[in-house]
């Protein structure tokens, strides 16, 4: 298993469209998050990366949300820039935010445990994480071994595997509420791809541990502290019994 932290700088997707496949990709996300996202309450929804923000939640219901870029050149190409900063170093309070959108920020991350852990940081509790990634079991997991079309961003991406993602979670206290693997493609060519084919149909009910991208929703769950009180001892109630002695006779 490779190591999470890595000292190669890698090539960053300021948008989806620099992604093969990119806006099926984005659509399939926005669609998986579509029912579930009318769980999402709250005041603050911070959307972690480029990708991120542009992803689209018309069901959530919190109304200040805030697209954090990591670098000022990033976002010089991304409409709506609200935070400009790294994502390993959150400028939020402790316990401040509700939800956290996270699409394709780990693959593309040199340390991908430090931003869970300010992400853990700064999520209130009941909060929602949502993470998407590529599937390194997936079609184009294998076609990175492919010793072509190297300039494709899909070979600077990491591909942590679901499991591994979801074990990451659940260590910092998160449950686990949805998973889906969705977009079967091995995102080395460009062409219009309909998730709504039977093709992709039938390769998500049939092959879904073969599917490019997955979608974890995770819930922080923190158990409130409750007063044990102590159990007291009854103290046994002694009551004095007379003795009578015999006076022996000599």
């Amino acid at each position: 298993m490779k190591p999470a932290l890595s000292d190669k700088s890698l090539r960053y997707p300021c948008s989806w469209n620099e992604l093969p496949c990119g806006e099926a990709i984005k659509q399939g996300v926005e669609q998986t998050l579509e029912d579930i996202s009318r769980q999402f309450f709250g005041y603050h929804l911070v959307k972690l990366g480029a990708l991120s923000s542009e992803i689209e939640l018309p069901q959530v219901t919190i109304r200040h949300q805030v697209n954090h870029i990591k670098s000022l050149e990033v976002a010089s190409q991304v409409e709506n820039t609200h935070v400009i900063g790294t994502t390993s170093s959150l400028p939020y309070q402790e316990n401040s935010v509700d939800t956290f959108i996270l699409s394709h920020e780990l693959d593309y991350a040199q340390d991908p445990h430090q931003i869970l852990r300010e992400v853990d940081r700064c999520i209130i509790a009941n909060g929602h994480v949502v993470v998407s990634g590529f599937n390194p079991f997936s079609f184009a997991g294998m076609a990175t071994w492919l010793p072509f079309k190297k300039a494709n961003l899909i070979h600077d991406a990491r591909f942590f595997s679901c499991l591994r993602i979801k074990d990451w979670l659940q260590l910092l206290g998160f449950e686990i509420i949805l998973e889906r693997k969705l977009v079967f493609s091995e995102l080395l060519f460009e062409r219009k791809l309909d998730l709504e084919s039977p093709l992709q149909r039938w390769m998500q009910r049939n092959m879904g541990f073969f599917g490019t991208v997955y979608v974890l929703v995770g819930k922080k769950r923190e158990q409130p502290l409750s007063i044990i009180k102590p159990k007291w001892k009854r103290v046994p109630k002694f009551t004095t019994v007379g003795a009578s002695m015999k006076e022996s006779t000599q």
